[in-house]
């Protein structure tokens, strides 16, 4: 393994290789900054571009760009709460708040290491243990995939001070979930005749509106004196914060992978559930939401490391880890190129000079990610009468690019006014999103699993890894519902 490391690293530091590199991560910081646009855009846009170059440079460029997206959009994420890919949602939730309060350096420095630590382990892991990791992948059948949707749709439990209020978001977002064809019988669902709703809802609409939008509506609301923000200083390596955030980071890194080896899964879900682990285990967990260091470190360390575990079962298996890793296997087919279990042994130069490639993108981001931030942090100082028309002109741009369709625009405003309208309530914006993401997922592997069982429902409890993740979801509601009892119980306890 070490031998084949070192020649990769001489693949790598080839001059038109190490350019191949720098401009993927440009391409990426971009890209994911801008609202709309996601890795599976960006690499779908440059695979003809790969057509004409030999294989390995072709999968360095593409697997650099999608390494450096799922970083970028955490900026405008933390900057103006648009987060600039889906991977980047919950860190909106913290990042934005402490913008506010005048820590965006501080907010970008933990973002800008948690990534970095997160998408190094990845790399670490992808390298090390993918033979071992796509075995335990090919343990997951439909009933555990099912069990581990319903244990992130319980981040609801843990987020906002309305338990009522995160379980109708969530089912909200079940039912957006639902739009579209059934994956099972192949019949139209609530589409109501119109070949727009055919294919469902895409969750870039409802990102950018319910999180982009609904902030500029917000914005404009408020009092339209402008103040220049102060200038702010990112400070990656802070003693302080990074002993506070160290326990979440290597949580969140390992889970972040575990998360990316399951196929179909994605870093948004990794992100998300490794949000709500680091809420569960604070003890302060009413300060998420608010400004909280961890609330960023735990879903930058797992996006970043879900999407590196993402490569794990297509180099070992042939499988897609997520979409973008998809269109990356479309790109190996045309390069004539078949993964799976002897694809490592076949094409050792071309693997390894590509997981050294994600090493050093990793390094990259730490050294270039202040100075791109830098410049586009400047638009911070200008009036929000004039930076908010912008927003909504990247939004608009971003979320038509997605699949040429005016009617998502139309609905990526109609779900920005339907955010905004909820926000004034205190409604859990993240609770909608949860159950579009998952939805999916848990549906279709419901069903899978209910084929599988004949109907027996009793399945999920008769297998091992899926028991344990019903379980522990039950547990976690359970406990959410009595913990108010017991500190009512307390507090009389206390007071005679």
């Amino acid at each position: 393994m070490l031998e084949s490391l070192l020649n990769g690293l001489a693949v790598v530091l080839q001059p038109m290789n190490l350019v191949i590199l720098l401009s993927a991560v440009f391409i990426g910081f971009v890209g994911g900054a801008l609202p709309g646009l996601s890795g599976v855009i960006l690499v779908v846009i440059l695979l003809p571009v790969t057509y004409g170059m030999d294989s390995t440079s072709a999968f360095m460029l593409l697997t650099a760009i999608y390494a450096s997206t799922v970083f970028s959009g955490l900026i405008t994420s933390i900057l103006y709460r648009a987060p600039g890919t889906p991977e980047a949602v919950m860190t909106s939730f913290d990042g934005y708040p402490m913008t506010q309060k005048g820590e965006a350096g501080k907010a970008l420095g933990i973002g800008i290491l948690s990534s970095a630590i997160g998408g190094t382990v990845g790399t670490v892991a992808l390298i090390v243990f993918t033979p071992l990791l796509a075995s335990v992948a090919l343990q997951f059948s439909s009933p555990e995939f099912f069990a581990l949707a319903v244990l992130g749709l319980t981040v609801v439990a843990s987020l906002g001070s309305d338990l009522l209020l995160g379980l109708i978001g969530a089912m909200i977002g079940l039912f957006i979930a639902t739009i579209g064809i059934d994956p099972v019988t192949a019949t139209s669902r609530f589409t109501f005749g119109s070949l727009n709703l055919a294919s469902g809802i895409n969750l870039i609409p409802i990102i950018v509106g319910m999180f982009a939008i609904s902030e500029v509506l917000k914005r404009a609301g408020e009092n339209s004196s402008h103040k220049a923000m102060k200038e702010f200083r990112i400070r990656i390596f802070d003693g302080a914060v990074l002993k506070k955030i160290r326990t979440t980071l290597a949580r969140s890194s390992l889970l972040g992978v575990g998360v990316g080896i399951l196929p179909g899964i994605g870093a948004s879900t990794a992100a998300m559930i490794s949000y709500s682990e680091a809420v569960r285990w604070s003890r302060h967990p009413e300060c998420f939401g608010k400004g909280e260091a961890n609330g960023i470190a735990a879903p930058e360390a797992a996006n970043n490391a879900a999407a590196m575990g993402a490569l794990v079962p297509l180099f070992a298996l042939g499988i897609p880890g997520s979409g973008t890793t998809a269109i990356i296997l479309g790109a190996f087919v045309m390069h004539g190129l078949q993964p799976g279990p002897t694809f490592m042994s076949a094409n050792g130069e071309l693997i390894y000079a590509v997981f050294v490639g994600l090493l050093i993108v990793n390094l990259m981001i730490l050294a270039f990610a202040k100075p791109f931030i830098a410049v586009l942090s400047r638009l911070l100082n200008v009036p929000y009468a004039a930076l908010g028309p912008i927003i909504i002109i990247c939004c608009v741009v971003g979320t038509y690019s997605v699949q040429n369709s005016m009617f998502d625009v139309w609905l990526m405003l109609g779900f920005g006014v339907a955010g905004y309208l909820l926000e004034k309530i205190n409604f859990p914006l993240v609770a909608i999103i949860l159950g579009v993401v998952l939805g999916p997922i848990a549906e279709s592997e419901f069903r899978r699993s209910l084929a599988m069982s004949q109907g027996d429902p009793m399945l999920f409890f008769t297998r091992p890894i899926s028991a344990t993740l019903l379980a522990a979801a039950i547990g976690i509601v359970t406990l959410t519902l009595l913990a108010p009892l017991w500190k009512r119980h307390r507090r009389r306890v206390a007071a005679a």
